[in-house]
């Protein structure tokens, strides 16, 4: 079982910017072997992919923050990251840690984040 724990959100005015941290607890001997990601679904609407991280660090983003958010891993920490900048009103939603393993997907809590125009 893996755990993951979001934190980082937060009110910002349009402009601004975040750092969303995703730490993974559990079988933590694993998370170097995992593809990590960053959702987020606003009210209404669907879950969607914001940005992605593979084991081997590959990444890729949504069209709709390319250029605006970088996600990141500190494999040592146990950590993945999402760095938001140029926050848009748009971007205002409840943001997910996602870890996949083997087939099989763990999910945090969700952190908010807020933009006010």
């Amino acid at each position: 079982q893996v755990e993951l724990v979001e934190s980082g959100g937060g009110l910002v005015q349009a402009g601004g910017s975040l750092k969303l941290s995703c730490v993974a607890s559990g079988r933590v001997f694993t998370y170097d072997s995992m593809n990590m990601g960053w959702y987020r679904q606003a009210p209404g609407n669907q879950r969607e992919l914001v940005a992605r991280i593979t084991r081997g660090f590959a990444t890729n983003y949504a069209d709709s923050v390319k250029g605006r958010f970088t996600i990141s891993r500190d494999n040592a920490k146990k950590t993945v990251f999402l760095q938001m900048n140029s926050l848009k009103p748009e971007d205002t939603a409840v943001y997910y840690c996602k870890a996949d393993l083997n087939g099989n997907d763990y999910w945090g809590q969700g952190t908010q984040v807020t933009v006010s125009s």
